[in-house]
């Protein structure tokens, strides 16, 4: 019985026939699918072309422009059918998915062509873009006002276009240069003396130029007003280590964080805790503090640090209000004056178990019970943000897209044979 069932299988296997392979017409089909292919990225070129025209009328509507570009790239699709079906090309065999090979080949060709064309070197839609800021925003007399500038294009800066112009209350207009030009970072930094000490609004442009010609202003004002640091204490004599010594500071000098300090007798810096961290305008301090020594006359100096990161710069930039006049303090006989250490910023090039032992109460990390750190109010630090390169993508998907196309191919032609 088992030599019978063996000499069955051997009979069937002799009955399987090899199908016949049609080289013509294998031929003949991969000659119309290379045709198609190479007339479907033709076509995605020509309308990317076209789309560019479409993109440069559209300059400056936004989102809407985006929107109307993809759908002029969407309802050209339906030429390409109307061009391959007139040159008469043979799509016996050709089914949905040799469309969506076709379709999806014009549309990548078109996306990529595009975006390669609305860029330098071949369309520059884009002006210089500028972020600015001014240390500090309101300043003492006989203080100076830093403008400071990162100015980025996607072609280039022509440096001479850069300029500032000035013009104080009394109406006088005033061209500063700049002080340092930074062009490697993209920082343009200027000075602003007010040498003629006159208290209120200045209003100054600064613009700058692209290498072609398109232009970026950006307007805004600073202004110099009188005591914006005082001391708000009564009791000036004879303190204690526990008398508290509070200082008002106008807010108005920086809509960021700013660090508030003060000398003893041009001794060394002494940081100042917010009196309530979440209010800029109230400090607190105390003679318990390092620096201060019983039975000592003082000469007190307050001072406001306004301080700017740009963002993915690392550098630090900053600029000093000093109160306009010292104030005169005077310690009693009390061995707890000068104990303490006076609170720190937080340094950004430690670790979190290497701070100072005592920060300030308006720049610090707050640490839960699962050691996670979360920002509290800060003063400026270091940032920086990572930006999608959208056009990256595009490309990769691409790439993947026309990596699955070749395979399905591949497997259709195996399936074939």
């Amino acid at each position: 019985m088992a030599k019978r069932r063996k000499e069955t299988t051997e009979e069937d296997e002799l009955d399987f026939k090899i199908p016949e392979f049609d080289e013509e017409a294998f031929v003949k089909r991969e000659r119309r699918n290379i045709k198609v292919t190479v007339i479907s990225f033709v076509f995605g070129i020509i309308i990317a072309l076209i789309s560019l025209g479409f993109w440069a009328v559209l300059s400056g509507q936004g989102l809407l422009r985006w929107v109307l570009i993809l759908m002029v790239g969407i309802l050209m699709a339906p030429w390409l059918r109307y061009i391959l079906l007139r040159l008469n090309i043979d799509f016996t065999g050709f089914g949905k998915k040799g469309w969506f090979t076709t379709y999806a080949t014009y549309f990548f060709a078109w996306l990529i062509v595009l975006i390669i064309l609305c860029n330098p070197p071949f369309y520059d839609d884009e002006s210089p873009h500028m972020d600015l800021v001014k240390l500090p925003e309101m300043q003492e007399l006989g203080g100076s006002i830093k403008i400071i500038a990162k100015i980025t294009d996607n072609v280039g800066i022509k440096k001479d276009t850069v300029k500032l112009e000035i013009i104080d209350p009394d109406g006088n207009k005033t061209t500063i240069l700049p002080t340092t030009y930074d062009f490697d970072g993209m920082i343009i930094s200027y000075i602003f003396e007010n040498t003629e000490n006159k208290l209120g609004e200045f209003d100054y442009t600064l613009s700058a130029d692209d290498v072609n010609g398109k232009t970026t202003v950006n307007n805004g004002s600073f202004s110099y007003d009188e005591n914006l640091l005082e001391i708000a204490s009564s009791h000036f004599e004879n303190l204690s280590h526990g008398d508290d010594i509070s200082i008002e500071v106008n807010e108005r000098i920086s809509a960021e964080n700013f660090r508030v300090y003060y000398r003893l007798n041009n001794g060394d810096e002494i940081n100042v805790d917010r009196k309530y961290k979440d209010i800029k305008e109230e400090y607190v301090t105390s003679p318990k503090y390092k620096g201060w020594e019983e039975n000592t006359k003082y000469n007190m100096t307050i001072y406001a640090e306004v301080s700017h990161y740009f963002t993915n710069f690392n550098k630090k930039y900053s600029n000093i209000i000093t109160g306009s006049a010292p104030y005169k303090f005077s310690t009693s006989s009390d061995s707890k004056i000068g104990t303490e250490d006076s609170p720190m910023p937080w340094n950004w090039s430690l670790d979190s178990d290497k701070q100072a032992p005592v920060l300030l109460n308006y720049d610090h990390y707050n640490i839960d019970k699962n050691n996670n750190m979360d920002d509290d109010i800060l003063l400026p630090h270091p940032n920086s943000v990572r930006v999608p390169g959208f056009e990256a993508i595009a490309f990769i998907a691409s790439l993947v897209i026309v990596a699955l196309i070749f395979k399905y191919k591949k497997k259709d032609r195996r399936n074939q044979k």
